[in-house]
């Protein structure tokens, strides 16, 4: 038996601007991997090149079998310095758009994916009341010389990060008592290195409490507007970091608080937007003490290998939200591509599933289209679906691309 998609089904893959271009140093995750005693294991240095090998890249993805290409924009890179709006910056993002139209596919664009210019700091950051303002101002930038060429867009990536964060780690069974931690040494000598206090020093993805979730809200909002006073008109959203979150016995309680908090009250926001962007990896289960172990086999990250957490986070934010949802990613890390594969055809029958019940399922989008750098794991972790030999830079296409390429083109789920 057979399911056919939708033909006009978004199959795409993706990156982050930081992840895969390289030389990124104007921006605060940059400082952060070269501080003394940083949670980073490693620099991003040249990445994975994209920056200069992007039409190929796009070629190589088209040549799959995607029709749809998720990236990001270097806020950093377009505006180096407060005010200062880098013109040739914007036409290497025009010319990547250019790259994905001329090979038929649709640029799905991120206007913020965890990295932040290190200006921004002096405002206090994802916690500081202007934030917003400047974000707005960015998109608005942004969107006027880019909007004829983009096909979607996002504002902030998983805007909850935060929160998972601080909520996953306030629910371990070894931190169940403990209270609020101060800043970390390295992060007080990066931001001392910034000539700002560490409570200005607060980065996307460490920016958690009342604040930071009323300032990162109000900035989606602001950009939403930005962007939709540009050219075009394509839908615009915003990405969240959803993890089915299951009770186990004891734990119904503490799930339904954390599924509140990280999921529920962030797609309760989402309510007005054009689709939420789903990003789902695993799941995480909690007894009465907080989190419990994973019962099966972990993958590079330390999440269970749990392909069918993607339906499940599909189901919540379609029937909280009330909006289309795009699967902007998922994905998971390991070295044995056999393993990705099977996850992958677990993870797109999850997507059929929920199309077959009638849940307004848009697209599905795979983490990440290259091994590329993750962040404070930096290049241990194999999410991609092209290996790259970062000597050489040389790419090399894994059978799990080759398979979703064939389902891409046909829409046919064997």
């Amino acid at each position: 038996m057979t399911y056919q998609f939708p033909k006009n089904f978004m199959w795409g893959t993706a990156t982050a601007s930081h992840q895969v271009e390289g030389g990124n140093v104007y921006n605060d995750i940059w400082l952060m991997e070269h501080t003394p005693g940083t949670v980073f294991v490693e620099s991003s240095g040249d990445a994975v090149d994209h920056y200069h090998r992007y039409a190929d890249d796009i070629a190589l993805l088209a040549g799959l079998g995607f029709n749809m290409y998720r990236f990001s924009l270097e806020w950093s890179r377009i505006e180096p310095e407060e005010g200062e709006f880098n013109l040739s910056e914007l036409e290497h993002y025009r010319r990547m758009l250019a790259a994905c139209h001329e090979y038929g596919i649709t640029p799905m664009v991120t206007y913020h994916h965890f990295s932040s210019p290190r200006w921004l700091m002096r405002h206090g950051g994802w916690s500081g009341d202007k934030t917003p303002e400047l974000f707005a101002r960015f998109c608005e930038r942004s969107a006027r010389y880019l909007g004829d060429l983009t096909g979607a867009a996002c504002t902030l990536n998983e805007i909850n990060i935060a929160t998972l964060f601080s909520v996953l780690n306030m629910f371990r069974p070894e931190n169940a008592e403990a209270q609020p931690e101060q800043p970390p040494a390295w992060m007080v000598a990066a931001a001392r290195s910034l000539n700002v206090t560490p409570q200005q020093f607060a980065p996307f993805m460490f920016a958690a409490g009342p604040k930071a979730i009323e300032i990162v809200q109000k900035a989606h909002r602001r950009g939403v507007e930005a962007i939709k006073s540009g050219p075009g008109a394509y839908p615009v959203g915003v990405t969240l970091a959803l993890m089915d979150i299951q009770a186990g016995p004891g734990g119904e309680e503490i799930a339904a608080r954390v599924r509140y908090d990280v999921n529920e009250s962030y797609l309760e926001a989402a309510r007005g937007d054009d689709f939420v962007g789903v990003q789902t990896y695993s799941r995480f289960r909690f007894g009465p003490k907080g989190m419990l172990p994973p019962e099966w086999e972990v993958t590079q990250m330390g999440y269970e290998f749990f392909p069918e957490a993607l339906e499940a986070t599909i189901r919540l934010a379609a029937r909280v939200a009330g909006v289309p949802v795009i699967v902007t990613e998922n994905g998971v890390a390991g070295d044995d591509d056999a393993r990705r594969l099977e996850f992958i055809q677990r993870a797109v029958k999850s997507v059929a599933s929920c199309l077959e019940d009638g849940v307004d399922v848009r697209g599905y989008t795979y983490w990440s289209a290259f091994d590329n750098f993750e962040w404070m794991q930096g290049y241990q972790m194999k999410f991609g679906l092209i290996g790259v030999d970062r000597a050489t830079q040389a790419r090399s296409v894994k059978p799990s691309a080759r398979w979703l390429g064939a389902l891409a083109k046909s829409g046919i789920l064997p």
